[in-house]
């Protein structure tokens, strides 16, 4: 998403700069979790599951893309299956 800012818009310089940092704490933040016990399955799954939900929010904002019922149900369904996932380990 911040690599299409940086292609459509001026400045693109800083968008290049956020989307280096926004990997770099993605990286840090996964790391943190993995040795803060968190298993790699469940973080990895965290991890993918709010990238397409918050890629997809941001899209609607940023490109005035559309972000329909079915795929605000598609994010609950993300949501609610992480959450699922987490439960199940936690037994």
């Amino acid at each position: 998403m911040s690599l299409r800012m940086a292609a459509q818009r001026e400045g693109a310089k800083k968008w290049f700069i956020v989307v280096v940092a926004g990997y770099l704490a993605a990286f840090v933040f996964l790391t943190l979790a993995l040795d803060g016990g968190l298993a790699l399955g469940i973080a990895y799954g965290i991890w993918a599951a709010s990238g397409v939900a918050l890629t997809a929010l941001a899209s609607r904002i940023l490109f005035h893309e559309p972000l329909t019922r079915v795929m605000g149900f598609g994010i609950g369904l993300i949501v609610t299956g992480v959450l699922l996932i987490e439960l199940g380990a936690a037994h």
